[in-house]
């Protein structure tokens, strides 16, 4: 398997096998992380991170990872670099891939990450973008297998907003794996039909199941996996919370939701998570609609069943995978 000189930016630019590979790659890596194995393999290479949406896990874990494998790492905070303001996209890849060996961004639309691709002439990794979030997928995949030792034939329901980029790029993970993928969210929150499409032919492959309901509890029985994020999506208009409020309170994920799920069912977030008061987001919804809790009640992300800090670490075990598997000249 070799992977060099790849840029990572959805899951559908990659096989199973391919996929397979970066999951054990990032297990090796975090076995090598506890127990304190040094693994510089990329002495001497430097990385930017071009980042227009914050982020903590997304930063940290690249940070982290870099550092780990040897790298330099360079991080450009929003409104740190000239592109799309002073400077194209265009531009700003050429520059930046005579500088650094690879380049993560984390911003808005999908074709801004693509653009970098096609012009850097190194390896470029989405940390997130509007209709994808991959290297979320590679840590949520992860997670799921350290606590069912498998893929292939899970359920996993994901609860809220079906056209986010975790919610689209949860149904190309689970298409490509072999995972059965339910949404429960409301008609009009759905992913676009052109992937929809797309992923039912994975899937024949694959065979996962993929289906669509409104009704939670439906959706719920028999699950391996529930899985839910925020409501709103960092960079929508605070104007959307009345309306996603009322179209997404009853997809919360409660105690209820989680007994309805096998015994032993997991419960994922990518995080952060409106499930207490302790944020000033979290006061100002309390404030104005009386919410405490929004997708996922603070019993169930406490709970033992929740494994989203698992999760959470995860990233930077399975980020570490994709820079090494891009850069590096050696490949078992």
């Amino acid at each position: 398997m070799n992977l060099k000189g790849r840029s990572f930016l959805k899951l559908l630019d990659y096989t199973p096998d391919e996929i397979r590979y970066l999951l054990d790659l990032s297990k090796d890596f975090k076995n090598k992380k506890k127990n304190n194995v040094e693994h510089k393999y990329l002495k001497g290479k430097n990385i930017v991170l071009l980042f227009e949406k914050t982020s903590t896990r997304t930063r940290c874990a690249f940070e982290v990872a870099g550092h780990d494998l040897g790298m330099g790492v360079t991080y450009l905070e929003p409104g740190s670099s000239q592109m799309g303001k002073k400077e194209s996209i265009e531009d700003t890849a050429k520059v930046l891939g005579r500088m650094y060996d690879g380049i993560e961004y984390r911003g808005f639309a999908q074709s801004n990450v693509e653009i970098l691709a096609k012009n850097a002439g190194v390896p470029v990794w989405n940390g997130l973008t509007t209709e994808f979030h991959p290297t979320q997928m590679l840590a949520d995949l992860m997670t799921i297998e350290e606590n069912f030792g498998h893929l292939e034939g899970l359920n996993l329901v994901f609860c809220g907003d079906g056209r986010n980029n975790v919610a689209n790029s949860l149904l190309v993970a689970c298409a490509k794996m072999g995972i059965n993928f339910t949404l429960a969210s409301p008609n009009s929150l759905r992913p676009d039909s052109d992937l929809v499409e797309i992923c039912e032919n994975i899937a024949k492959s694959s065979h996962a199941q993929i289906r669509f309901t409104d009704d939670i509890m439906a959706a719920t029985k028999n699950a391996d996996v529930i899985y839910t994020d925020v409501w709103v999506s960092m960079g929508e208009a605070d104007e959307v919370w009345n309306e996603r409020i009322k179209l997404l309170k009853r997809f919360q994920v409660t105690k209820e939701v989680m007994a309805n799920a096998n015994s032993n069912a997991i419960f994922l977030h990518c995080l952060p998570s409106f499930h207490d008061l302790k944020t000033s987001i979290g006061k100002e919804i309390y404030e104005k609609f009386g919410l405490r809790e929004m997708e996922v009640t603070d019993e169930v992300f406490q709970s033992n069943n929740s494994k989203v800090f698992d999760e959470a670490e995860n990233r930077m075990h399975t980020i570490k995978a994709v820079m090494y598997a891009t850069l590096s000249d050696y490949h078992e």
